[in-house]
């Protein structure tokens, strides 16, 4: 019987082993390792490698919510970050993370930090139902990373990023302006059509 029980252990270990060998997961080189590398410097896609890796990490911070939104630009080896979050921790961690990519040299943080307060965080919350739980926009609330980003500040609404149609962008404002307690609403939405 002892024969038995180890022959059968043998078989699901080696088993167990054949299976991970065959999903590679041993000997897979760490995440960093097995991105891409940078083509040089003078290479002409150079500007668009380092743009999208910064774009990559940005949407990767785990508490960037769709109540912040960042931006940057890539000027040779320095990238300036923008846009406004809620948390200070989210704007040194962006900054720290940058800095982390091959090739950037020069960080300039001018992210702002949002001031805490009741009435914005009631206003965000509010802003979130009236736009992501109706038919027509919901679709975009199940992407890893909602497209439609809230920034509210002193109880004036910015809607940034990108939808598909002029018919969500519109909606998007429309139903930004008929929560109670918002001053204003700008509508930064762009028009994505990839």
């Amino acid at each position: 019987m002892r024969q038995l029980n180890s022959s059968i252990l043998k078989r699901l270990f080696f088993g167990l082993f054949s299976l991970i060998l065959s999903l590679g997961l041993l000997g897979r080189p760490a995440s960093a390792e097995a991105r891409q590398q940078p083509p040089p410097r003078d290479a002409a896609g150079y500007q668009a490698w380092l743009t999208k890796e910064v774009r990559h990490e940005l949407v990767m911070l785990p508490f960037y919510s769709v109540f912040d939104n960042l931006q940057f630009r890539v000027e040779g080896d320095k990238v300036t970050l923008l846009g406004q979050v809620v948390r200070p921790t989210l704007k040194d961690d962006a900054a720290a993370t940058v800095k982390r990519i091959e090739g950037v040299r020069t960080v300039d943080n001018q992210i702002e930090v949002l001031p805490p307060s009741p009435n914005d965080d009631r206003i965000r919350r509010a802003e979130y139902r009236k736009i992501y739980s109706g038919p027509k926009l919901n679709m975009y609330a199940l992407r890893s990373v909602p497209p439609i980003h809230i920034i509210v500040n002193g109880g004036h609404v910015t809607l940034e990023g990108a939808v598909a149609s002029q018919s969500d962008k519109d909606l998007a404002g429309i139903l930004a302006n008929q929560v109670h307690g918002v001053f204003s609403v700008t509508n930064n939405l762009r028009i994505d059509n990839s």
